[in-house]
């Protein structure tokens, strides 16, 4: 009978284990790291997003402006640059290489913004329905990336908490493995218009002496 017992209260002890364990917070780093993980994947969707827009967008503008070939290159380049920076989700622990893609999916930001205001400048191509619905499509998806970074960043918030505050920075030890993450920051200089100028360069202004009149 004692036998039944002790191995009664064996058992209960190994199924109480981890239902306490549990309960005092040791697997909230671990749930709170996939949770900024998932919110991470979603900021890289919506970057991935406007990246495959972004040729159809350029091919268009230059359907209807090709001489304004800076812009249209400056964009590409832009593009490319941001699709070759590493973007997997060991760089969330890893500041340098986290603002390394920041800077250049902010880059590319930077590089769009003419093309939101050039159809200002040409009337055929602010009548181009597929200009018009990429630009829809296009801002859309800003507005989605806002979205994700914001609720990134809260997530990385809640989880790097767990790591500074006790008694859960205690479970810290068992996940070695774990690290904080960083953050997004806002764009420096993002609470300024930025100004672009198409207007068409002035014509020289002729600056010969006018003749002298006739003698009669």
């Amino acid at each position: 009978m004692n036998n039944v017992k002790s191995r009664l209260g064996r058992l209960a002890l190994i199924i109480m284990v981890p239902v306490l364990l549990a309960s005092c917070g040791i697997n909230n780093i671990p749930t709170k790291e996939e949770r900024a993980k998932a919110q991470w994947a979603e900021v890289q969707n919506q970057y991935q997003r406007r990246a495959d827009l972004i040729p159809n967008l350029v091919a268009t503008v230059k359907g209807y402006a090709a001489q304004e070939s800076s812009v249209l290159i400056g964009v590409t380049q832009a593009r490319a640059a941001a699709n070759a920076v590493k973007a997997d989700a060991s760089i969330l622990s890893d500041p340098a290489a986290f603002q390394c893609y920041q800077q250049a999916q902010n880059q590319l930001s930077v590089a769009l913004t003419p093309l939101r205001v050039l159809q200002e400048n040409y009337p055929d191509l602010k009548s181009n329905t597929n200009f018009l619905a990429l630009q829809s499509q296009l801002e859309g998806t800003e507005n989605r990336i806002t979205i994700a970074r914001r609720d990134y960043n809260e997530s990385v918030r809640d989880y790097n908490l767990e790591f500074k505050t006790f008694p859960n920075s205690f479970w810290a030890g068992f996940h070695k493995a774990s690290k904080p993450m960083v953050m997004f920051e806002a764009n420096a200089g993002s609470q300024n218009a930025p100004t672009v100028d198409f207007a068409p360069a002035a014509p020289a202004v002729n600056m010969a002496p006018a003749a002298a009149p006739a003698t009669k």
